[in-house]
């Protein structure tokens, strides 16, 4: 069984449908990039996996359970990590770590915050407020509190947009420890460089549908011989080549 199986997913806003009968899977222990151009349909797609969007039509499952009829027992199984997140302004690195624990039902005493704040190399920051420290710190405790209750399946919503080089790189470590313990992540990126790096599969989001979806070299190879394809390409295709053939030169408005 998939860790999350999406059959058919439509997403509708109105009369507009956002998400167009998608279907996919992610199995244990596997990094799946969801990449498409600004109103793809990505975030629609998120949001009703963590129960927040009922759909229009599909089956969603993580795990064998409905976010939309148990959302309370979905939720039990995610992490999720969004572009930015909003923490309690007085409250300190470790009062956070320990609430969102606590708000999960784990209970931790602060040996065992420190030792999980150590892990992502914050521990240092521990007494200071969250608003104090930096956007790739800030990105790390947000990942270590979307792991605090150890969940199967990871949501990451372009966490390394703004972050400097180091700090992504940091970041993509932490998501490959994620993968090496066995946890699937489903990830959004506008970087065709960090999907490459980081997925097992890609699939490629255009207007609400799935236009494509396999590993990167394969779908580096099926398309590198497309003349449309090498005529995008400044020497050897790359990923960014293939998504551009595929979702549209044009930059999104």
């Amino acid at each position: 069984m998939d860790v999350l199986s999406v059959e058919g997913l439509e997403v509708r806003y109105g009369s507009h449908a956002a998400v167009r009968g998608i279907s996919f899977g992610i199995g244990s222990g596997e990094v799946l990039g969801l990449i498409g151009p600004n109103g793809a349909g990505k975030t629609s797609t998120l949001a009703a996996i963590e129960g927040l969007l009922r759909p229009a039509r599909g089956q969603i499952r993580v795990l064998g359970i409905d976010p939309a009829r148990e959302p309370m027992r979905a939720r039990s199984c995610l992490g999720v990590q969004l572009q930015s997140t909003a923490f309690q302004p007085d409250l300190t690195v470790r009062e956070l770590v320990a609430l969102y624990a606590g708000l999960y039902g784990v209970c931790l005493t602060r040996a065992e915050v420190d030792r999980r704040l150590e892990s992502v190399g914050l521990l240092a920051e521990a007494p200071r407020r969250a608003s104090q420290i930096s956007g790739g710190q800030q990105q790390r405790l947000t990942l270590l509190i979307a792991l605090v209750h150890e969940p199967p399946l990871l949501l990451l919503d372009e966490p390394t947009t703004g972050l400097d080089p180091q700090s992504r790189r940091q970041l993509w470590a932490h998501v490959e420890e994620q993968r090496a313990a066995g946890r699937s992540v489903l990830l959004t990126t506008h970087s065709m460089e960090e999907a490459a790096a980081l997925s097992d599969r890609i699939a490629i989001m255009v207007q609400g549908e799935i236009v494509a979806l396999d590993t990167p070299q394969a779908l580096v190879s099926k398309y590198s011989r497309d003349p449309r394809t090498t005529q995008l390409a400044h020497g050897d295709v790359t990923l960014e080549d293939v998504f551009l053939l595929l979702a549209g030169e044009e930059v999104s408005k």
